[in-house]
């Protein structure tokens, strides 16, 4: 294995690991976060139906082939992290790319799910002064408020990045050193597999130094569950909707935001979803068409765009019953110039915070 620090950055607000970022304190917050993730999982909301504790660990073990085959640099990080923090490999793949593996669960058979997550925008230079903006909520089950980190990974041979996450997860969000940025949507595919779950699939596209680097790492994933994955570099953008049964992609238009949700925009992908119960899919088309409202004209900058993550009538998501979700955190970043800014929690009630990746 190739050397790969990494630094846990904190974000100032988290309850739990403020201060202990480090060492056993922050494995035992691995842990708890991992407990939780199964529970849910063992539960079963967020899949469709309740399975036994067995079932859930025998699935999470059939997947680790896939993710030893393609990056296995990547899968001997997961394992360090999970032998130092206690916990198993195939916890590992449960807490790190869980709505992933709560797709392969559905597949087996289940109810509707209840998740519905994350409000996304990529806007392009010609709308933002000459240097174009990925942004997003993360939005999730509230359980995972409290363990949200920023990560500074430095591999070498691949460019530095700054990658939103949470703990035992290997990343969510971010942002490399060669400018450029990936962003996801969680999308409920019916077709579920053995695969690989969606952090493999940021961190290998953000190890990339082109665009065309990390839409390929994104297309050629063999993806275990539904997702979006948003990408901005050199001025170009994309969103790939990747089911496991396949990648459709919308690109970025000159003059126009491309916003995304968690719902399907193109018909091939869109065949592959799972039913949702009606309000969620109210939600992701009211979050969608507020989006596209608050940026349909005029010139985009970093405070327009937080402004948009806080937004009380649709974006800013609060805890409620039944489904719980929240927006946990979100990350606005510029990659042509280095700059990003993330906030730990619901946007609305917290302050974002500066990071630079300035070559």
């Amino acid at each position: 294995m190739k050397d790969r620090p990494i630094r846990v950055l904190e974000l100032t607000g988290g309850p739990e690991h403020r201060g202990a970022v480090h060492g056993a304190a922050f494995h035992n917050e691995i842990r708890r976060y991992t407990a939780e993730r199964v529970a849910l999982a063992v539960e079963g909301a967020w899949s469709g139906g309740a399975s036994s504790r067995d079932d859930v660990y025998a699935l999470a073990e059939a997947m680790l082939p896939a993710h030893a085959l393609y990056d296995p640099d990547l899968y001997e990080e997961m394992l360090l992290m999970a032998e130092a923090a206690g916990i198993t490999p195939a916890e590992a793949v449960i807490v790190g790319g869980f709505t992933d593996f709560a797709d392969t669960l559905r597949a087996a058979g289940g109810s509707p799910p209840v998740e519905d997550d994350c409000t996304a925008v990529i806007v392009p230079d010609d709308r933002a002064s000459g240097a174009g903006f990925l942004a997003q909520t993360w939005d999730m089950h509230d359980t995972a408020t409290r363990h949200v980190v920023m990560l500074d990974v430095q591999p070498p041979g691949a460019p530095r990045a700054l990658v939103f996450s949470t703990v035992g997860c290997l990343g969510q969000i971010g942002m490399n050193e060669a400018g450029v940025a990936v962003g996801i949507n969680n999308l409920t595919a019916a077709n579920g597999r053995i695969g690989v779950t969606w952090p493999f699939v940021v961190r290998a596209a953000l190890a990339a130094s082109t665009f065309e680097g990390a839409v390929k790492a994104i297309v050629d994933a063999p993806v275990a569950g539904g997702h979006s994955y948003l990408v901005l570099a050199e001025g170009r953008g994309c969103v790939i909707e990747a089911m496991p049964g396949g990648c459709s992609m919308l690109p970025l238009e000159p003059g126009r935001v491309l916003a995304h949700t968690n719902h399907c925009l193109v018909a091939e992908a869109a065949s592959q979803e799972a039913p949702r119960p009606a309000d969620l899919t109210a939600s992701s088309t009211a979050r969608l068409d507020r989006a596209l409202a608050l940026l349909a004209d005029g010139d985009v900058d970093a405070d327009r765009l937080m402004a948009l993550t806080r937004d009380a009538e649709a974006i800013c998501r609060r805890s409620e019953p039944p489904y719980h979700v929240e927006s946990c955190g979100a990350v606005v970043m510029r990659p042509a110039t280095g700059d990003l800014w993330a906030v730990w929690g619901i946007p609305a009630d917290n302050e974002y915070e500066y990071f630079s990746l300035k070559r």
